[in-house]
């Protein structure tokens, strides 16, 4: 079986064909004068809802700079609970280290994504991204639950606190975070990875907000029960907007289907194809948080469509819907339990 590869010279292919390894196969091809199946490798640019943003290195400055102005904040804004007595601030220091750690995370998987593929890692380090996204949601998640903790104690017991103190360290918060979370804005909406990083930084300038507030009504009406009220409020608008990050960078860790990936579509779109019978074997993946991957198995009875009708498939694949790397393995007969057959052969040579 022959394999034809199509790659963008930035860099190398990243699937391989599978063929069935029967001794019936081969007698088929040569009876026929040419190859049994033939695999098509399409490594593209990227689909919609998958882009990336200009200079590579705009990301990487906005994480910088998010890093540095946060991680100052949190030494600040821990010292100045400390003295106004404020378990509010210090718990909002420790979401905050927190959100530093996950910059940090996301930082270091957006490097990791650009690594050239090795022998070992054929994709590169592109899973990392999700990785990253996956343990964001669950550092968010988890600095929630520390947040209900506090308000929760402060609720049964309240402690007077320094309301205008808070207020002020809280507003320089917002602006810190608000800062930071616009650094994100526009990288949020094609990229899950960065999308974790600016709902850190949201969410930060909400609760610093609601800091603010409850800063100035304990300092103006002396309800200490305010402080710990609203922070429960923030929490649960925090759970909300984050559940959704988390629930997709965990699929994307288990090779789901991405959620901007119509699979329904794309099968009805192969099996339309001119000289087409059937359809096996298609799956559909995360590469990582920007690229979305397809292998397929199309049997066409009339012989191999040509080049030009595989890469106008794969073209549309990746227009249409968001596939930016596809393998298309084209076979002459519908053998479906081939795969299997050659996965228990493999299977049975380990053991």
């Amino acid at each position: 079986m022959s394999q034809h590869h199509s790659h963008d010279t930035h860099e190398p292919p990243h699937h391989h064909a599978h063929g069935s390894g029967t001794h019936a196969d081969h007698d088929h091809d040569d009876r026929h004068g040419h190859d049994h199946g033939h695999g098509h490798d399409h490594g593209h640019g990227h689909g919609i809802g998958h882009h990336h943003h200009g200079d590579p290195n705009t990301m990487g400055r906005a994480f910088a700079i998010a890093i540095v102005l946060n991680l100052g904040f949190v030494v600040v804004e821990f010292f100045y609970g400390y003295l106004a007595n404020s378990t509010a601030l210090m718990a909002d220091a420790g979401h905050n280290l927190s959100d530093v750690l996950g910059l940090m995370l996301a930082w270091g998987a957006a490097i990791l994504v650009k690594r050239q593929p090795s022998a070992r890692y054929t994709y590169g380090l592109r899973g990392s991204s999700m990785l990253a996204a996956l343990f964001n949601g669950m550092l968010l998640m988890a600095a929630c639950g520390v947040i209900a903790y506090e308000a929760i104690q402060k609720l049964i017991t309240p402690d007077p606190v320094a309301g205008l103190t808070v207020s002020i360290v809280a507003g320089v918060g917002i602006l810190i975070n608000g800062f930071s979370a616009w650094l994100f804005m526009a990288g949020s909406k094609d990229d899950i990875n960065v999308r974790g990083a600016y709902l850190h930084m949201a969410a930060d300038a909400a609760i610093s907000l609601g800091v603010l507030l409850a800063g100035l009504a304990v300092r103006y009406s002396g309800w200490d029960w305010i402080d710990p009220a609203l922070s429960m409020v923030i929490v649960a608008i925090i759970v909300w907007s984050t559940w959704g990050l988390l629930t997709q960078s965990l699929r994307m860790v288990l090779a789901a289907v991405p959620d901007n990936v119509d699979r329904a579509g794309v099968e009805q779109f192969l099996r339309a194809q001119p000289g087409v019978s059937a359809v096996h074997d298609l799956h559909i993946w995360a590469m990582s948080t920007t690229e979305n991957a397809l292998t397929v198995q199309l049997v066409t009875p009339a012989g191999y469509p040509g080049d030009v009708a595989v890469d106008r498939i794969s073209a549309a694949l990746k227009d249409r819907y968001a596939i930016d790397h596809s393998t298309l393995q084209v076979r002459l007969g519908a053998m479906p339990q081939a795969c299997c057959l050659q996965v228990a052969a493999h299977a049975g040579g380990h053991d």
